[in-house]
């Protein structure tokens, strides 16, 4: 798939999903003869988890280094190897990394749901807009 079939399913601008490419954490699979950028389903994939690693605060290094240790295959060009014991320990560490982000990522959504709340009662109210929606 082209490039903005990609960005239409990833909700990723075609700008950010060039950036990636230029910064190695996704590469296309192929060009076509025109010179278009090729996507395959685990290029999508891979997108995915860059995604899902953002909001965690982790560095483009750490995302390089993530997707290594999550797809060995794909560095290797084969089938995934297990883990070695040093590659085991520091997927922990970055296991831990995440789950002490998502804590605190609760502890802001806790914090900026109160707020919202605040605002509704100010408006006389307290049915959150998502519920009102639906």
């Amino acid at each position: 798939m082209q490039i903005g079939e990609v960005a239409a399913r990833t909700g990723l601008s075609l700008r950010t999903i060039r950036y990636y490419e230029e910064v190695g954490l996704v590469t296309p699979s192929a060009r076509s003869q025109g010179g278009f950028r090729l996507y395959t389903e685990p290029d999508v994939a891979r997108l995915q988890l860059v995604m899902r690693m953002k909001p965690l605060g982790f560095q483009l290094e750490e995302m390089r280094e993530l997707l290594e240790l999550l797809e060995p295959e794909r560095a290797g060009g084969g089938r995934a190897p297990r883990l070695r014991k040093e590659q085991r320990e520091r997927l922990r560490e970055f296991t831990d990394t995440a789950e002490y982000r998502c804590t605190e990522l609760r502890a802001k959504l806790e914090s900026a749901e109160g707020f919202a709340a605040t605002l509704r009662a100010a408006l006389g109210d307290e049915t959150p807009s998502a519920a009102r929606a639906g």
